[in-house]
């Protein structure tokens, strides 16, 4: 599942390509997540002012309105010239006078969506719950701090919700506990100032870094220009269950944790 540093190496990939350029035409495929709020018709003639992100969200600001992008599950953009024909699993063209956008979806979770602006009682609705931005000046830590005390359930679990921060995906988020010495399982409440502070830092180095790898690349996801990430080659735990500890040789062990895979040094991360 494409997460916040693949939505951003996917943004980065195209948005200095497609600024200022004209959609001469948009075209559907199969039905996707939800309906894209407009006929593709009204579309064109717009000019695409500049891409964004949000949590997962894509932000393509247009002369007359706000194009939402989600990839779901297992959606990926590509951005060219020239494109081939659409296949079985490509769901929307934005064609622009700079290229073509091209959402490639085989589980079709994907989503996009038009609406009048950012403000709009349906961007709020996708966008208004969303935590902190982990790689912005605004991720705070005494919000960070508030937040996490606010609940017990396992930081695992509180970190993939995306209530206090954002882009924190599975795989991330048994990188990220790893880096700061704490086990999933604990209670987000009951971690100490000290770790807290390991494990801001550590969100913010993890998915830089992922960003900066261009993404994890497990099975097909790539970035806007067809570049696979490198991320997955670096990790520390993840997928590396019965594998010694990188840092103490301990054996890594995995659990399942609401239905998701999870991985932790008994050692390194004590409970």
């Amino acid at each position: 599942m494409p997460e916040l540093p693949e939505v951003e190496v996917t943004r980065r990939s195209f948005a200095e390509g497609i600024a200022g350029a004209t959609v001469l035409s948009a075209a559907l495929g199969k039905p996707l997540r939800w309906p894209l709020g407009c006929a593709p018709s009204h579309l064109a003639g717009q000019r695409v002012v500049a891409v964004r992100r949000r949590g997962k969200y894509l932000l393509l600001d247009l002369s007359g309105g706000l194009l939402l992008v989600h990839l779901g599950m297992s959606g990926s953009l590509r951005f060219a010239h020239h494109l081939p024909a659409p296949g079985g699993h490509d769901h929307f063209d934005l064609v622009t006078s700079q290229g073509v956008l091209r959402l490639h979806d085989p589980r079709r979770f994907g989503a996009v969506v038009f609406t009048t602006g950012e403000q709009s009682p349906l961007a709020q609705k996708l966008l208004g719950g969303l935590g902190m931005e982990p790689l912005s000046d605004g991720f705070s830590f005494d919000a960070f701090r508030q937040g996490l005390r606010a609940t017990r359930a396992p930081i695992k679990q509180v970190l993939l919700a995306g209530k206090v921060v954002v882009g924190v995906g599975n795989i991330y988020a048994s990188e990220v506990l790893f880096l700061a010495g704490i086990r999933p399982t604990v209670p987000a409440a009951s971690i100490g100032d000290a770790r807290l502070r390991r494990l801001h830092t550590a969100i913010r180095e993890v998915l830089a870094l992922a960003v900066e790898r261009g993404g994890t690349t497990l099975k097909d996801f790539s970035s806007a220009d067809g570049n696979p990430g490198h991320f997955q080659l670096e990790a520390r735990v993840y997928g590396r269950e019965g594998v010694p500890c990188l840092a103490c040789g301990t054996p890594i062990r995995g659990l399942k944790q609401g239905q998701r895979s999870s991985y932790f040094c008994p050692r390194c991360q004590r409970a």
